[in-house]
């Protein structure tokens, strides 16, 4: 960035006290007070991944931070083997049906240009990238690459559109000889990337050498930055360790250096964490970090359930939103062993926004518990339309209930297929104290008419 330019981010309007239109609409989707938003963006505490190239297209700004709703991304992308533009942007659809907040274009093959301008066109949410994905595509091995060819492939993603991109610049030379000892070493692909190059070439890493010009790219289009962690641990034994920490202090002064250059920074945390060290997780990072809003991958609390981790992460996702992370990067049920379809898209999203869900309600965050309460109302009312309606996932929760029992009658009726009409405690206790409450058996006929029949009948 020249000398007269100056930054466009929505940090620097918020530090002169401007409330932009972005920060207007922030406010009305989160219920708070504008001023609230633009003292939270100036503070660090809030970001608002809005590329100002995205902005002139269809995207709906929305905030991450303490005082957000807790949100949740999606990530996807096609791999060398296998996807196109169609799958990809059917998986963006999904994700955003179901209620992705942000989403991750991860591709690493084909036209990826043309696959990233797709999505960034077709998305009403912040579009996330890694650039160094793409820049070891265009060399035989990554130690190819020259500290210019980082840079250039980042300010490439800024200039598409990109709302934010992780960097991987803490990571340090030093740091790599901790993880010799770890049973799973570096599992970030782009750590292992800039691990491999340091070690090649015997020097620093390129991104924190050259990480001013990273931040006046992204102060010129506002890109906010996602500070990636190259040391997670990809396994419970790996969890807290001396590289993962020595990795988080950098990180915590990379965030001061990119607002002191007027960016936006959120900071990815891990990984493969056991829940009682969870907690310490979210403080450290929050402590270190000057509050800037945390982004975690999971974390997975076990290591035992292949074709369930989106489970074993949720539990985790729960947890360290309960405890203070802004943004939770989904997990779906193909983590560790293939490339997501558009099912594991939706399967990944939906365990995401529970675990979201859960932590706003724990957190206490104004009119978080409202659609539980709704739900609830209508359960005890039989009203089972309202009940499909109020749910993160109506389709399944139709089909699941008219599987025993699909005519329309029972839409009405005070018992589902695990009780029936006998043994319904809901039905029971809406009842108490009366002779002949109105019921329907299985075959969808009132009983208590059926009764007046056989008694009729009887006479």
């Amino acid at each position: 960035m020249s000398q007269n330019e100056r930054p466009v981010t929505q940090l620097q309007y918020a530090r002169e006290g401007v409330v932009t239109e972005v920060m207007t609409r922030v406010a009305e989707k989160e219920d708070l007070p504008a001023e609230v938003v633009r003292d939270e963006v100036a503070r660090g505490r809030m970001v608002i991944p809005a590329n100002v190239n995205h902005l002139e297209g269809q995207l709906d700004p929305m905030g991450i931070g303490r005082k957000c709703t807790v949100k949740i991304n999606a990530n996807f992308g096609n791999s060398a083997i296998t996807s196109d533009v169609d799958t990809e942007l059917e998986k963006l659809r999904t994700a955003v049906q179901f209620g992705a907040d942000t989403v991750m274009d991860l591709s690493t093959g084909g036209d990826i240009d043309g696959i990233r301008q797709a999505i960034i066109g077709a998305s009403t949410v912040p579009v996330g990238t890694v650039p160094i994905y793409q820049a070891v595509t265009g060399v035989s091995k990554v130690e190819d690459l020259t500290s210019d060819d980082f840079v250039e492939m980042i300010e490439h993603h800024a200039k598409q559109g990109t709302d934010y991109q992780t960097i991987h610049a803490g990571i340090l030379r030093d740091m790599v000889p901790l993880t010799e000892k770890r049973l799973t070493g570096i599992v970030s692909r782009g750590g292992s990337l800039m691990a491999q190059w340091m070690t090649y070439h015997d020097r620093e890493n390129p991104m924190y050498e050259r990480f001013d010009d990273i931040c006046d790219i992204f102060a010129k289009y506002d890109v906010t930055f996602s500070l990636g962690d190259s040391l997670r641990p990809g396994c419970l034994a790996d969890a807290s360790d001396e590289a993962q920490f020595a990795e988080l202090r950098t990180l915590g002064d990379l965030t001061r250096r990119a607002k002191e250059k007027g960016c936006q920074v959120m900071v990815e945390g891990p990984g493969h964490v056991p829940m009682d060290q969870l907690q310490e997780n979210v403080e450290k990072q929050q402590e270190w970090c000057d509050e800037a809003p945390f982004y975690t991958l999971g974390p997975l609390v076990t290591d035992i359930a292949p074709g369930y981790d989106h489970i074993t992460s949720a539990i985790g996702a729960a947890m360290v939103g309960w405890f203070g992370s802004s943004l939770l990067c989904y997990v779906t049920p193909k983590e560790h062993l293939g490339l997501p379809n558009v099912e594991d898209v939706k399967q990944g999203v939906i365990a995401y926004k529970i675990a979201a869900h859960s932590a706003d309600i724990a957190r206490g965050h104004p009119g978080a518990r409202k659609r539980d309460d709704e739900l609830s109302k209508a359960r005890y009312d039989f009203d089972w339309e309202r009940q499909f309606e109020l749910s993160l996932d109506p389709e399944t929760a139709r089909r699941l209930h008219d599987e025993a029992l699909p005519q329309g009658v029972f839409k009405h009726a005070e018992f589902c297929s695990m009780c029936g009409p006998d043994f319904c405690s809901m039905h029971i206790s809406r009842h108490l104290g009366e002779e002949n409450p109105k019921r329907i058996n299985a075959e969808g006929i009132e009983l208590i008419e059926l009764k007046e029949r056989d008694d009729a009948t009887a006479r």
